[in-house]
Order: structure tokens, then C-alpha cells, then sequence
């Protein structure tokens, strides 16, 4: 397990000032298994998956969290979402997936730069966390 100073680090934390893994993951400077890519938005598989199928809906725009977001960035999430389930039903989830969205220290973000979660695959608990 990383410890939390270093994930903060890798992270890029909220500071604005170091690319995060996903800025260099949308620059190509690190590799990954890109499923859909438009102007706005990179979708791709998570490295840690925590389901059958697990992958991430970024937007090209950094924004570091969704408690961060404003009004201007009303089309850009409905976007995001909009893929993520036409990337979700690509991906074979007819019977449904879960929508995850972390937002700070609190809410377990480990990269600070918005992103969903899609996982599917299996039935998934409820509570989470």
C-alpha cells in the first residue's frame, strides 16, 4: 500500500501546480487503455480495478474537483456522463453500473483532477464505504 504522503504527491494534490497522472495520461506521456476519446473528455480503464469492468471519464480541462465546478461547467459534466453510459453500455453492462465520483481527502480522491468512476460487471454492495 502507498502511504498518503506519497499518494499526494503522485496525485499532483490540490495545489494546481504539477500535472497530474491523468494530465500526462491525456498528454500520452504515461500509457493506458484509452476506450473513447473526443475534444472534451478520455475515457479509459482503471489500473486498480475494483470491479469487472472499471474505467475512468475525465475531461480534457483539468478541474481539480467537483465541489470545484461552476456553471460554466454545466454542458462539460453532462457530457461526461452522457459518455460514461454510452461507454457503459459499449462495455456490456446492460444490467446495470455504478457512478462514483470522490471529492476530497474525506471522500477518498487520490487524484486531484475530476474524474467518474464506472464499475459494473458484478452486483455491487450497498452501503459503500
Amino acid at each position: 500500500m502507498v502511504d498518503s504522503a506519497h499518494r499526494a504527491a503522485a496525485a499532483g494534490e490540490d495545489k494546481g501546480g504539477e500535472p497530474t497522472i491523468f494530465s500526462k495520461i491525456i498528454a500520452r506521456s504515461v500509457p493506458a487503455t484509452i476506450l473513447y476519446e473526443d475534444e472534451k473528455c478520455l475515457v479509459f480503464r482503471d489500473v486498480a480495478p475494483q470491479a469487472p469492468v472499471h474505467f475512468l471519464v475525465i475531461p480534457k480541462r483539468p478541474i481539480p474537483r467537483i465541489s470545484r465546478v461552476g456553471p460554466q461547467d454545466t454542458e462539460l459534466l453532462g457530457h461526461l456522463l452522457v459518455v460514461a453510459a454510452r461507454t457503459a453500455q459499449a462495455e456490456g453492462l446492460a444490467d446495470g453500473y455504478r457512478l462514483v465520483i470522490n471529492d476530497g481527502k474525506h471522500g477518498a480522491q487520490s487524484v486531484y483532477h475530476l474524474h467518474v468512476h464506472v464499475l459494473g460487471g458484478r452486483q455491487l454492495g450497498w452501503p459503500p464505504g
